[in-house]
C-alpha cells in the first residue's frame, strides 16, 4: 500500500486535510497565534506538491492531447462541411443544367412549330394566290362569255330591214 493511500486504495490525504483544516479553523478562532517552524511548512508544501505534481503533469499532457485532437477534429469537420457545401453546389449546378436542357427542348419545339407554321402559311399563300388567279381567270372567262352572249344576242335581235 502506498503512503498516503488508505486500505481501500483511496488517498488518505482528504481525511487528513479535513482534520487539519478543522484544527486550523479552531486554532484561528481561539485567537492564539503560534509560530510554526518554516522548515515544517516547506516540507509539507514539498510533500503536497510532490504528491499532486505527477497527476497534474499527466492531466496537463492529457489536456494538451485532447486540445490537439479537438483541433484535428475541428479541421476535419470544417473540411466535411466544405465538401457538403460543394455537393450542394454540384446539385444546384445539376439542377440548373437540367432546367437549361428543359428550356432548350422547349425552344427546339417552338422553333419546329414556327418552321411548320411558316411552311403552312407559305402553302396557304400560294394556294390563295392560285385561287385568286383562278377566280380572276374564271371572272374573265365569264365576262368574255357574257360579252359573246350579248354580242350573239345583238346579232340575233331582229334588225329592221332596209328598204331599198
Amino acid at each position: 500500500m502506498e503512503p498516503g493511500n488508505s486500505a481501500h486504495g483511496a488517498p488518505a490525504w482528504p481525511k487528513a486535510a479535513a482534520g487539519l483544516s478543522d484544527s486550523i479553523t479552531e486554532f484561528e478562532s481561539s485567537g492564539e497565534l503560534s509560530c510554526v517552524n518554516q522548515e515544517t511548512v516547506e516540507k509539507l508544501t514539498e510533500g503536497l506538491i510532490s504528491h499532486y505534481l505527477p497527476d497534474l503533469k499527466q492531466l496537463k499532457t492529457a489536456l494538451q492531447e485532447l486540445t490537439q485532437n479537438q483541433v484535428v477534429l475541428l479541421d476535419t469537420l470544417e473540411q466535411q462541411i466544405a465538401k457538403f457545401r460543394e455537393c450542394h453546389l454540384v446539385l444546384d449546378i445539376n439542377a440548373l443544367f437540367t432546367e437549361a436542357k428543359c428550356y432548350h427542348d422547349k425552344l427546339v419545339n417552338i422553333r419546329r412549330e414556327m418552321v411548320t407554321l411558316h411552311e403552312k402559311t407559305s402553302r396557304l399563300k400560294k394556294r390563295a394566290l392560285k385561287l385568286q388567279q383562278q377566280r380572276r381567270k374564271d371572272e374573265l372567262e365569264h365576262e368574255q362569255r357574257r360579252e359573246k352572249e350579248l354580242e350573239r344576242e345583238r346579232q340575233l335581235i331582229a334588225k329592221p330591214a332596209k328598204l331599198v
